[in-house]
């Protein structure tokens, strides 16, 4: 939505969450709006000026407050107002660090293969959960992603340098773009969603 147009925009969004409400009810669901959450996000100036026009938003019913949460999760996505992902990144790091660690204590009995599908199944998993958001973000995030690989696949090779290569793991920015090169062909490729084509 445009700061002109607000109030418009969130009539619209009162009328969506109304039908969803709905939709909810004539197929025996419960939406409980209580436990709704509401997120402006945009630029520091528009979060500005629409601070102040806009104090609250309508959900189902329910009049949530707007501008109390500096962050959402959705879906294991920690998303901020100005979509930085610095804190989804964050997180990130310290899920995949911890996973690290543990692999590091029992690596002794392990195979190689072994810790590698360990790795694979503990730490690029989530690596390349929902990493397309990442598309563009500033280098000191990727940066940080990066780090957790390197220390990855040191873990698991033993060895004291970077050994992706001999791992066949892409790099954190490649994997990214890989990822959005392959829904992008799957997309244009298959006739299951032509709205996205």
């Amino acid at each position: 939505m445009h700061v002109d147009n607000t109030s418009d925009r969130l009539a619209v969004l009162v009328q969506c969450t109304a039908d969803v409400r709905q939709w909810y009810l004539q197929n025996g669901l419960q939406l409980n709006p209580d436990k709704s959450e509401a997120l402006m996000i945009g630029t520091a100036n528009q979060l500005h000026a629409v601070s102040s026009a806009v104090s609250s938003v309508s959900i189902a019913g329910v009049d949530l407050p707007v501008g109390l949460a500096d962050e959402m999760k959705v879906l294991g996505v920690v998303l901020d107002r100005r979509l930085t992902f610095v804190k989804h990144v964050m997180a990130v790091a310290r899920s995949c660090n911890y996973h690290v660690q543990a692999i590091r204590h029992v690596h002794h009995p392990l195979s190689t293969d072994l810790a590698t599908t360990l790795a694979c199944s503990l730490i690029l998993s989530r690596l390349d959960y929902c990493n397309s958001l990442l598309h563009g973000a500033p280098t000191g995030s990727i940066s940080k992603l990066q780090r957790v690989q390197n220390n990855a696949a040191r873990i698991v090779l033993q060895a004291p340098r970077r050994l992706l290569r001999q791992l066949h793991w892409l790099p954190v920015h490649h994997r990214i773009d890989y990822k959005l090169a392959v829904m992008t062909y799957k997309i244009h490729r298959s006739s299951t969603l032509t709205y996205l084509s």
